[in-house]
């Protein structure tokens, strides 16, 4: 609703602007009132009311036509083109009043193709009214040379200077306009990915914590409630990442993501071999190596069946291996989780593996940073 002040605005502005150029149809007015044939008068006044409206309605309708149609498609161009030939019909009835007066209307004709038609037909058309302009002074007795030629082409090369002006802004809307849809997706994809991650891995841990709970109420009543508190807080951790990934803020740490993965290994009872620490690992490879191993631990508990887990972490790679039943087959595709782990690893150059062990029964997911 707000563009429609704006554009009635604009509408206003714009006709303000074509009308003030009218002001050079004063020679052909006068030129009129000197006439002594009053039918040829008063035929040649109505004709020059005629073209000024004329040209004040195609001008301002011109100003908000789509760029395509500007560029020779949709209707307006069957539109531009009637406006071009009724001016001209009106420029021809000024002759016989006006005589070599008259050509001034050829310099808001020129103008206007040059703003509206494709150019495949404005630019010949404008070269043959510069023609026309310079040659019949130039062979009708009487009539005198005034410029007209030179009028008529400075202002087809003005406003072709406009049309381009117009033209590279239209572009440039549209380029801003798709950079601004592009980034809207990839924020998108990214708040996706990152929900996976989060609420996968929460959600995977909060349902082995909860089997084990209810396992436990029947022989350790203190050690199910111990798992039941752990569920709690694993259920706020999750909405407080959740919240902070909508807004932007979320972080991940790599000494948080070690102990989360030995707690949820635990829970799944296995055997987990993970580093003590991670101090060696640079600070740039830090959040890629904890989504790394968030990602690899919440498919283990998941999907793979595993008695045993390793977590190798090094200053420039990290990997995660299992014996479980979890491999991906042989050319089957990323899941959501390896799919935003991917994205991760190919925005720092790191090349990320995923397959199966060569030497036994398990899975393998590496990332290596290039040092």
């Amino acid at each position: 609703m707000a563009t429609a002040p704006k554009q009635a605005k604009g509408w206003r502005y714009g006709w303000l602007f074509a009308a003030v150029w009218l002001f050079y149809l004063a020679e052909n007015v006068k030129a009129l009132l000197e006439q002594p044939d009053m039918w040829w008068r008063n035929i040649g006044l109505v004709a020059v009311a005629l073209f000024a409206a004329t040209y004040l309605y195609v001008v301002s309708l011109s100003r908000h036509v789509r760029r395509e149609q500007l560029l020779g498609s949709g209707s307006f161009t069957v539109q531009a083109w009637a406006g071009v030939l009724g001016m001209l019909a009106l420029f021809a009835v000024q002759i016989p009043g006006a005589g070599a007066h008259a050509l001034t209307c050829l310099v808001y004709v020129a103008a206007f193709a040059m703003v509206s038609l494709p150019l495949q037909f404005a630019i010949p058309l404008a070269a043959v009214l510069v023609a026309l302009a310079e040659a019949l002074p130039a062979t009708v007795p009487g009539w005198s040379d005034n410029g007209y030629g030179l009028a008529v082409l400075l202002g087809s090369l003005a406003t072709w200077g406009i049309r381009l002006a117009w033209d590279r802004q239209h572009r440039l809307v549209d380029a801003q306009k798709e950079l601004s849809d592009l980034a809207v997706q990839n924020e998108r994809a990214r708040i996706a990915g990152d929900l996976h991650d989060i609420l996968g891995h929460s959600l995977t841990v909060v349902a082995v914590k909860a089997e084990l709970a209810q396992r436990l109420l029947d022989v350790d009543v203190e050690r199910a409630r111990k798992e039941l508190a752990d569920l709690e807080s694993l259920a706020r951790d999750a909405l407080s990442d959740v919240r902070s990934t909508a807004m932007g803020v979320r972080g991940i740490s790599l000494p948080g993501e070690i102990a989360a993965a030995r707690e949820a290994l635990a829970a799944a009872n296995v055997e987990a071999e993970l580093p003590g620490a991670a101090d060696e690992v640079p600070s740039r490879n830090r959040e890629l190596f904890a989504w790394t191993i968030r990602e690899a631990v919440t498919n283990i508990v998941r999907h793979s069946k595993a008695k045993h887990a390793f977590v190798r972490l090094g200053p420039g790679s990290v990997e995660v291996i299992d014996d479980g039943v979890g491999c991906l087959a042989p050319g089957s595709p990323d899941g959501q989780g390896l799919s935003g782990l991917r994205r991760r690893a190919d925005a720092l150059g790191a090349t990320l593996t995923v397959g199966g062990r060569d030497d036994q029964q398990g899975f393998r997911i590496r990332v290596e940073v290039p040092s």
